[in-house]
């Protein structure tokens, strides 16, 4: 057993990279326990782990003191005067009392420990394998699922994709491939648990990164991102050089760039407008495709007031709210909507000082080559008005005032 054993040792630690050290540490102190359990168990002993010949030894362990007490743990000074003369009361006088049949509870016991270790030693690998994929998206295959998750497996380890990550509507069947995002990777008893998500926003952030080469090299920066998951998302991006079409590039020729992104994601709508550090062109932009004719910003209270032309005032609401209300997360900063008829009966438009109109009117968005049917099933109520932030939606009708 002895050199079966040290063979293993060597072995782990060249394939493994479990050190040796470790493990023979791990192994006396079971052995400890093994002993106490078959043997001694109110005895203070110690096991000796040769690492050169293999050889195991147990050593009882006793403290000298003057007058003995409980023989298992103590030892006189006058006895450990006979073993070596040099003891004082305090000292530790340690004696072999290694069992003839310990070599087998040895054994075995050695075997469970180098198991458990090398099973831990493979989850600590994987999990800081995946641990630094985390924010990360891996490809896999779905297994199996039950009522709270879906069970992806990732090669070495499976992945939970819990109800509130699937995207609803998407099909997910057994033995099919799917990109998932790492969102957390915990360590368990049981081995790293690995939560993945369809729906997070870093998604649609890495399939751009790995889609638009402009991106992966940093010339073109992703700002924000608003998703709908399944749905519709809006992302707002900026160019470092100023030669580079940033939408442009993130559509690609004939769009050829996002449709792959749409496709990944199941045909989920995308709107990739151009970010600027102004609130008035930033709004207006992620309001997109709607025209805009004027932004009224109040700092103070991070809102705005956008006005729209009557005929577009739908659309730049959208279906039941959403391409305001991707704005507004997109932005950062709450959306008030207007027409055009409403804003100049409030006396807030014209506003000769506004950019707006030049904007748009001067710019063509890389976009327009590339349409998706958003908007067939918009209301088109040319009197409504809605105010939009992250979390509320207030609609009103001009009649009801």
């Amino acid at each position: 057993m002895s050199s079966e054993l040290l063979d293993a040792l060597i072995a782990l630690e060249e394939q493994k990279g479990i050190s040796r050290e470790i493990l023979v540490e791990a192994i006396e102190a079971a052995l400890v326990t093994a002993y106490k359990r078959n043997f001694n168990q109110a005895q203070n002993v110690r096991v000796d782990f040769n690492q050169e010949t293999g050889e195991i030894k147990v050593f009882s362990r006793k403290e000298v003191v003057e007058e003995v007490e409980d023989p298992r743990l103590e030892i006189s000074l006058e006895e450990a005067r006979k073993i070596n003369s040099v003891y004082e009361p305090g000292d530790i006088v340690e004696q072999e009392v290694t069992p003839r049949n310990f070599g087998r509870i040895a054994a075995q016991t050695a075997k469970q420990v180098v198991t458990q270790r090398v099973r831990e030693a493979e989850r600590s690998i994987i999990y800081e394998e995946f641990v630094d994929r985390t924010d990360d998206i891996v490809n896999g295959i779905i297994e199996r699922r039950d009522a709270r998750n879906i069970y992806i497996n990732l090669g070495k380890v499976e992945a939970a994709l819990p109800l509130n990550e699937q995207i609803q509507g998407e099909e997910y069947k057994p033995q099919q491939r799917i990109r998932v995002y790492i969102t957390k990777v915990e360590k368990t008893t049981r081995g790293p648990q690995i939560i993945v998500s369809r729906t997070h926003p870093g998604l649609l952030r890495r399939l751009f990164e790995m889609e638009v080469p402009e991106i992966y090299d940093g010339i073109v920066e992703i700002k924000s991102i608003a998703r709908e998951a399944g749905d519709r998302s809006k992302i707002s991006v900026y160019a470092h050089d100023p030669e580079v079409d940033a939408v442009g590039a993130c559509v690609g020729t004939k769009g050829a760039r996002v449709q792959a992104i749409v496709n990944e994601l199941n045909g989920e709508k995308i709107d990739i407008v151009e970010w600027s550090e102004d609130p008035v062109v930033f709004v207006a932009n992620a309001l997109s495709p709607s025209k805009v004719l004027d932004v009224i910003v109040n700092e103070e209270e991070k809102s705005t007031t956008v006005i729209v032309p009557d005929y577009q005032l739908s659309l730049a609401i959208g279906k039941r709210g959403q391409n305001a209300r991707l704005a507004a997360k997109l932005t950062g900063w709450k959306i008030d909507i207007k027409s055009e008829s409403d804003a100049r009966e409030l006396g807030i438009y014209p506003n000769e000082n506004s950019p707006i109109i030049d904007i748009q009117n001067d710019e063509e968005s890389s976009f327009d080559d590339f349409e998706y049917d958003l908007y067939q099933d918009i209301n088109d109520d040319e009197h409504q008005e809605v105010t939009i932030d992250e979390d509320t939606i207030y609609e009103e009708q001009d009649d009801e005032k």
